[in-house]
């Protein structure tokens, strides 16, 4: 290993947070070895040719997009899950596009988002107390002892549905499937069936004149049937991450080759940490997500720790306060960071902070508060003269019912009718795209000011 990457022992002797209990250290081991023998499933130039565009994203002249599910199952590595996650994202940034008037940079919380943090070790029913489920990377959803045994096999799984999962994903960006025509075309349907704003109707209706011109002048080119989409996850697994970390023959230089973008999340980004110690020595574009706890002054000092050299496209910032709380809690936190002199990726996370428990006993999400954090979010960066670069959402292409609000206006008792989460609640195939028309609105106001922006000197 090059000596720029700490050692698998090093990090686990700084007692990493939420990391499995593996019984059988020698199966631990082997299976270590085993993913260390295996192919990489992303590449260095992919991961290079991300960091640009998120330095564009960062500078104002790009914005991103980052969704998928909450939590990845071995079950839902099929065509049709795949599919549906990538085509409601590709219809969102049609929307977001034409309204920003800037490129969409595309990433997928997928091929790889199997592990999750917990608040607790165990879970118990009925007087039963088992661990706790922590993704399919660690153990079962099935409450039961075998089913929630940690079992480090899984962690094989994990790759060979990452690699399966990107296989398709490339087929589908690459092949045809996301044609810019018949992606729009869905959310003209959306925009036919569901009751939404007339502004809506007339951001579609733009849309559809704007391709019928380019298509009447002859513009047919490549663009119009590919796109560059991404793949990222929490670097949650510390044994995992690291036996996916390689040097590229290259740079000589360090890459975790199990995904494009990795991010740290907001319970484990303790600047001493075994997760900030094994992400700041790669070349990967990285990510924080930042809870209401943040203070800004130690933000500051984990960007400066993980973006040393202020490297364009390093860092990105995904914020996760809540609706009550964002427009107090996110300007300090920009203004420390702003002073570091680097420039990072500001990202909105409007799914974490806004998590409650319904009368009838589902874990939850209001489309209402998921709305109100973005808009929260703009108004802060219009505030302090910074660009909002992104948003981060948790979401799936099926028609499921585990966040109430939208257009469906899903009540608390709709909740139990497709209530198919294993472990937090996703926006479904209309409440995402319902939320895409609503940051439209908001980028359509930004474009505006974004040529002041851009040209200013920071």
């Amino acid at each position: 290993m090059n000596p720029t990457v700490p050692s698998l022992d090093s990090l686990i002797a700084l007692n990493p947070a939420q990391q499995p209990a593996y019984e059988d250290q020698a199966l631990v081991a082997k299976v270590l070895d085993q993913l260390r023998s295996l192919p990489p499933l992303v590449f260095a130039g992919e991961c290079d040719a991300l960091k640009h565009k998120l330095a564009e994203a960062a500078q104002g002249r790009a914005f991103v997009l980052q969704g998928g599910d909450c939590a990845e199952t071995f079950d839902s590595v099929t065509a049709a899950s795949i599919r549906g996650r990538l085509r409601v994202l590709l219809s969102m940034a049609i929307v977001l596009t034409y309204a920003a008037e800037v490129p969409v940079v595309k990433i997928g919380r997928i091929a790889g988002q199997f592990a999750k943090p917990r608040s607790s070790t165990t879970e118990t029913r009925d007087g039963i107390t088992l661990p706790a489920y922590r993704g399919d990377a660690v153990n079962g959803f099935e409450f039961t002892e075998e089913a929630r045994r940690h079992d480090p096999a899984r962690l094989l799984q994990v790759y060979n549905a990452s690699a399966a999962t990107l296989n398709l994903v490339r087929a589908f960006t690459k092949g045809g499937f996301a044609d810019l025509r018949a992606m729009h075309s869905w959310n003209s349907d959306f925009i036919r069936t569901a009751k939404v704003s007339g502004r809506y109707e007339q951001l579609t209706s733009e849309i559809n004149r704007a391709l019928a011109f380019m298509i009447a002048c002859g513009v047919d080119d490549e663009s119009f049937r590919t796109v560059d989409f991404f793949a990222s996850h929490e670097a949650l697994l510390i044994n995992y991450e690291h036996s996916l970390t390689r040097i590229d023959s290259r740079t000589s230089t360090p890459y975790n080759v199990g995904g494009h973008l990795l991010w740290i999340g907001d319970r484990t980004r303790q600047l001493n940490g075994a997760h900030v110690e094994l992400l700041k020595s790669l070349r990967n574009p990285v990510g924080v997500k930042i809870g209401p706890s943040a203070k800004a002054s130690d933000i500051a000092d984990l960007v400066e720790t993980l973006d040393p050299t202020a490297e364009p496209g390093r860092l990105t910032i995904i914020s996760r306060m809540g609706a009550t709380k964002v427009r107090d809690l996110l300007p300090p936190v920009i203004e420390a960071v702003e002073a570091t002199g680097r420039r990072v990726c500001w990202v909105c996370d409007p799914m974490h902070g806004n998590t409650f428990s319904s009368a009838n006993g589902y874990k939850t999400r209001a489309f209402t508060d998921v709305a109100e954090e973005v808009n929260g979010f703009f108004d802060v960066h219009a505030g302090l003269s910074t660009w909002p670069g992104g948003i981060h959402v948790e979401l799936t292409g099926d028609d499921v019912t585990e966040c109430v609000g939208g257009v469906a206006d899903l009540h608390e008792e709709d909740l139990a009718h497709r209530y198919e989460t294993v472990c937090d609640p996703r926006l479904n195939r209309t409440q995402s795209l319902e939320l895409a028309f609503l940051v439209a609105d908001r980028l359509s106001m930004m474009e505006r000011r974004r040529v002041d922006f851009v040209g200013m000197d920071f």
